[in-house]
């Protein structure tokens, strides 16, 4: 009688843990998304901003000026991905905290760096427009430093997989 009670405490004491650790991998897939969406609303938010102040003087560059936002676009998925990627490997019975404190860490170095990049994403895409109404010859230049700019969020997602594996 004891013995099968102390069994049972075990097992009930284990899937408490495993429920407890879940909660950190949890916190990664949120992390992941909502700092990585956060990064490319802000780029799509304020180059938007440039594109509609350039558009009133050069209406016919509006859909060249319109790649800062794709690649702010760009930074959503990767959060997606690696939300996704840790979802599948959340199992309630064998969770550890050690896979927990790894998920949450993959997802926050997934969405903190879409969130670096999508600032400056933001930033260059908003002026860079503005520069490109004026001077045709700034196009080029904008557009290597967005893909300086995306590439961070590149980086972390590629860690974020390391680290999730």
């Amino acid at each position: 009688m004891v013995l099968g009670t102390i069994i049972q405490a075990a097992a009930v004491g284990d899937e408490v843990e495993a429920g407890q650790a879940a909660f950190f991998g949890f916190m990664g897939i949120a992390s992941a998304l909502v700092f990585a969406n956060l990064g490319a609303s802000y780029g799509t938010a304020k180059s938007g901003v440039g594109i509609a102040s350039m558009g009133v003087l050069k209406p016919e560059l509006i859909f060249k000026s319109i790649v800062p936002v794709i690649m702010a676009g760009i930074l959503g998925i990767y959060g997606l991905i690696i939300s996704l990627l840790i979802y599948q490997k959340i199992n309630k019975e064998t969770y550890t905290f050690f896979e927990g404190y790894k998920h949450l860490a993959s997802g926050l170095c997934c969405g903190l760096s879409s969130l670096g990049a999508g600032l400056a994403i933001g930033i260059v895409g908003d002026a860079g427009v503005r520069a490109n109404a004026q001077q045709e010859a700034v196009f080029v230049g904008m557009i290597l430093i967005l893909i300086f700019a995306e590439a961070l969020g590149l980086y972390g997602m590629i860690i974020a997989i390391v680290i999730s594996q």
